[in-house]
């Protein structure tokens, strides 16, 4: 790959990361379906390609990120989870 090639492809995945994750699914979607269509010539067909790997790592890292927050606030909130459930239980009887 030439060195023109390559910096055109780091701003191309740099702003591929920059998508919202439901942005970059529908991105990778649309992409999906272009390369399994067929009839793309083999350069496109390798773009995408490499442009849908780029988009699966942004979606991958994103819900990553979600379920460590997720994780996060479980642990940080959940004492007082448990004990308004139990404030529940004793109003209900």
């Amino acid at each position: 790959m030439s060195e023109v090639n390559a910096n055109e492809q780091d701003k191309r995945d740099q702003s591929l990361g920059e998508l919202t994750f439901e942005q970059a699914q529908k991105r990778l979607d649309e992409t999906v379906q272009k390369l399994e269509s067929g009839g793309l010539p083999l350069e496109e067909a390798t773009r995408l390609y490499e442009e849908g790997i780029t988009l699966a790592k942004t979606c991958n890292e994103a819900l990553t990120s979600a379920e460590l927050r997720i994780s996060r606030i479980r642990t940080e909130h959940g004492e007082q989870m448990r004990f308004i459930g139990e404030e529940s239980a004793t109003y209900e009887a």
